[in-house]
């Protein structure tokens, strides 16, 4: 089983579609930006129109140029700014304490366009970290097949190693601190220049240096780079015709993993069902609904409205309805996708929600790519269940409320399940 205790902040995306390579750096850092940050605004305009729409939308706009206007409003790029911009630009220049990249304050603009509207789903991506989450939503990569969390004393540290993976081979373990890649030390690296760094071409390799807790020394470990599958599904056939499938993320992989494992249940004989979306934190709403229509009745799975009040739905024909009894496990950081399985099983009434109440986001960001490879990802809209409601800072309750008891996991085991493994037997009789 996945860790129970992950960060349920997850997002349904809308994303796909291919990346162009950076321009070259302008001579003129201040109109550059002045370009860019047009072109964002532009970016925006481009996704409020089309909210709902599964695709990157690609915004050009030409480098030094700059419009006054978007529709009805001025823009926030003038004369006063573009001043301030220059003094700001040449102040850090001259006091700041050490030397800093013009594309990092460059990067650092668009960042605070971004945070100043408050959203902290609302975020600027550069091309590599575009790269990152695309690969990530995929679901496949190539890497080592680990996953990593900040750590304690300044590095990350790496918190699963994945089965059969060249992470696995090589000696990496849960708990090792990532001390250098490649020789660069990686102190104060946030977790996604560490996994830029690890990543490359399949075949080749890369060198870890890694902090073991109970080794005297750092130690280096070679691993090859290969193309990973992320395992977002995990299947077990309890007694008595009772099947388990949890599913741990919604990536792009997520759909054809949750299909062969459902279909190995019912070749199994499984007579009552018991999906996981404990500490899921979302990812693609395509994939949600691709699964939704394995298992809801003929109607809506789904919709979503953006702030001009367009709807657009997602549906099922409920030709592949689940015959059998359903259980549900969810948790405080089942959220976004979670919730929109959640949400249809409970408003259809073909299964009983067991756990604790969700985590209570009922909103869509959409990624919007940028002609230099960069891109911004906006909340574009909020998503409804079936009956109309949106749980967006509300969650879902459950049917039965089980709160999760640490010391009893810790000692092999889990209550919420035995507890979803009791309401189940009751359904199956």
């Amino acid at each position: 089983m996945q860790n129970q205790y992950s960060n349920g902040s997850g997002e349904m995306n809308h994303q796909s579609g291919n990346q162009m390579n950076p321009p070259e750096q302008k001579s003129s850092t201040k109109y550059y930006i002045l370009g860019m940050v047009t072109g964002i605004l532009a970016a925006v305009a481009v996704a409020l129109g089309m909210a709902g729409v599964v695709r990157v939308y690609r915004v050009v706009f030409p480098g030094g140029s700059v419009s006054r206007e978007s529709g009805d409003k001025v823009s926030i790029v003038d004369a006063s700014v573009e001043s301030k911009l220059a003094v700001l630009e040449d102040t850090i220049g001259k006091y700041f304490w050490k030397d800093v990249e013009e594309e990092t304050l460059e990067d650092g603009l668009y960042r605070g366009l971004l945070d100043s509207l408050e959203d902290p789903y609302s975020v600027y991506y550069t091309n590599e970290e575009l790269l990152a989450l695309q690969q990530q939503t995929e679901g496949v990569y190539y890497g080592i097949g680990a996953y990593i969390q900040d750590g304690d004393i300044g590095y990350v540290q790496i918190s699963k190693v994945i089965r059969n993976t060249p992470a696995e081979e090589s000696g990496l373990m849960q708990g090792d601190y990532i001390y250098k890649v490649d020789d660069e030390d990686m102190q104060g690296r946030d977790k996604s220049y560490v996994v830029s760094k690890i990543k490359g071409e399949e075949h080749t390799y890369v060198t870890l240096t890694v902090v073991r807790e109970d080794a005297a020394e750092p130690i280096d470990i070679s691993v090859e780079r290969r193309k990973i599958e992320s395992p977002t599904v995990e299947y077990e056939m309890y007694d008595n015709g009772m099947a388990y499938i949890q599913i741990t993320e919604f990536d792009l992989v997520t759909t054809g993993q949750f299909e062969s494992a459902y279909n190995q249940a019912k070749a199994d004989g499984m007579k009552g069902l018991i999906i996981d979306l404990r500490s899921n934190p979302g990812g693609n709403l395509s994939t949600v609904c691709d699964i939704s229509r394995m298992l809801l009745p003929k109607g809506m799975i789904v919709y979503t409205e953006d702030k001009y009040g367009k709807r657009e739905e997602y549906t099922c024909n409920g030709e592949n309805e689940i015959k059998v009894p359903l259980v549900v496990l969810t948790n405080g950081y089942s959220a976004s996708a979670s919730e929109i399985l959640a949400g249809a099983v409970k408003d259809y009434g073909i299964g009983r929600l067991v756990g604790t109440t969700t985590f209570g986001k009922g909103i869509v960001q959409k990624v919007i790519e940028l002609s230099d490879g960069s891109a911004v990802k906006l909340t574009v809209s909020s998503y409804f269940t079936p009956n109309g409601n949106n749980i967006h800072g509300i969650g879902i309750e459950p049917d039965v409320e089980v709160q999760f008891d640490a010391d009893l996991y810790k000692s092999g085991t889990d209550n919420q399940l035995e507890k979803a493994k009791e309401v189940l037997a009751e359904m199956m009789h």
